[in-house]
């Protein structure tokens, strides 16, 4: 492989940044069957709001390109894979957006390419699932006509400070060489430079127990939520206090949601009982926080009852719903546990959020919201999402006289509010 020419296949949250990256070094081809997808970004606009409309416009003009022909990538030599990992309803690894893209390139590899997977899986996935399908389709032999790479993806949505050039890569391998190749490609591009891992397993398995570690830390102090409340402490101010001391981890409680950390833990715990083993500590923590939503609902129920509020036929504003601040992602968002829970109290829910598209909402979970803020006063209302745009908004003049304010991100002031996490 002489003269490096990239395909990224998904261009979505992952896909595109790393694909107009990319682009900035190499001839590079992004590539999505979502035609209405291709059409938007050639034209020079990203929905997700990942990449600006200046650096997508600046990287088509510098010849990157969006397409959904696969004859266009078709002369590229070195495949990367960014595709979605998420879960069935039983929360189960779905496999099938990494077959359909390994289909995809094992229709066009050719003897001496490499595909680099950069979805989240856990250990074994890549060559134990993925190269099959590409042997099988092209009838090349692996490690021998084509060869593999895997370097996990980590980029934040939303997070403008740390975009995917400024976090540390990530990269292996399948063979010695291939790794080397893999890295030097990464690193030509990622500026705050790349840890070539051993093998592919364990940069599968160095990218999984990222998001489960942080989602476990996440699911203990959202039980320290329960139990201070309980006592009538304020979480918050306790761990304040805690964080003082040097070697304190500070996570705060919350919705746990999006397509990583809500998702990734599932993936190691489906690995582990494959091995026999029963992973009880990553399992508890997701039931944690996957019963948050339920447990912010039933808090505000018990609010609005103390204060003499009837719940029937109430009237209640939840503000947010992406899966978190300043960025109009909606995958696996926990506010839909808080609206379903609530809707089952027979009372009247606005759903308010100016970064959400309705139409994917409506979509994705059959309810609509507006982008619009109600011009009228509510019975309670729920601070679900910390987006900038509410730091401006009047949230008392939007509450009745005996109303309810609940605070899940704790940004508001403790004195204006009737509970928070």
């Amino acid at each position: 492989m002489n003269t490096v020419k990239i395909a990224v296949i998904g261009l979505g949250y992952v896909g595109l940044p790393l694909a107009r990256l990319f682009s900035t070094k190499y001839k590079t081809v992004g590539f999505d069957m979502n035609r209405a997808r291709v059409d938007t970004l050639m034209s020079g606009h990203d929905a997700t709001l990942e990449v600006s409309d200046e650096l997508l416009q600046s990287a088509i003009a510098n010849g990157f390109k969006c397409t959904a022909d696969i004859e266009d990538i078709r002369d590229c030599n070195f495949y990367v894979v960014a595709v979605p990992t998420p879960v069935d309803q039983y929360h189960n690894p779905d496999l099938t957006p990494l077959y359909n893209a390994s289909t995809t390139v094992g229709k066009v590899i050719s003897k001496g390419d490499i595909v680099v997977y950069e979805s989240t899986v856990y250990p074994g996935v890549t060559e134990d699932e993925c190269i099959p399908v590409v042997e099988k389709v092209s009838g090349l032999k692996f490690n021998t006509d084509f060869f593999a790479g895997y370097s996990p993806e980590r980029i934040n949505p939303g997070d403008k400070l740390h975009t995917v050039e400024k976090i540390k890569k990530i990269t292996s391998g399948s063979t010695f060489e291939i790794g080397r190749k893999v890295n030097e490609v990464y690193a030509s591009v990622i500026t705050a430079g790349t840890h070539l891992a051993p093998t592919i397993k364990v940069a599968e398995a160095a990218k999984v127990i990222e998001n489960s570690q942080r989602d476990i830390n996440i699911a203990f102090v959202n039980e320290l939520s329960k139990i201070f409340t309980r006592m009538g402490i304020d979480t918050r101010d306790v761990l304040e206090a805690a964080s003082t001391k040097w070697n304190f981890l500070h996570f705060k409680p919350g919705l746990v949601g999006g397509h990583c950390i809500g998702v990734d833990p599932y993936y190691l715990a489906q690995c582990a009982q494959s091995y026999g083993y029963n992973p009880e500590i990553i399992l508890a923590g997701r039931r944690m926080n996957d019963g948050m939503g339920e447990y912010v609902a039933n808090q505000v129920v018990k609010l609005m009852l103390k204060k003499g509020i009837q719940v029937l036929n109430s009237n209640i504003l939840v503000l947010g719903f992406t899966f978190k601040e300043n960025c109009p992602d909606v995958r696996n968002t926990k506010v839909i546990d808080i609206y379903n829970v609530l809707q089952q109290y027979n009372l009247n829910l606005t759903v308010y959020d100016s970064w959400a598209n309705p139409q994917i909402v409506n979509r994705e979970y059959g309810i609509w919201l507006t982008n619009i803020l109600p011009n009228q006063k509510f019975d309670a209302v729920i601070l679900a999402v910390a987006h900038k745009v509410f730091e401006d908004i009047d949230i008392s003049g939007l509450m009745k006289e005996n109303a309810v304010l609940y605070d899940v991100k704790g940004i508001l002031d403790s004195n204006l509010i009737d509970g928070r996490l």
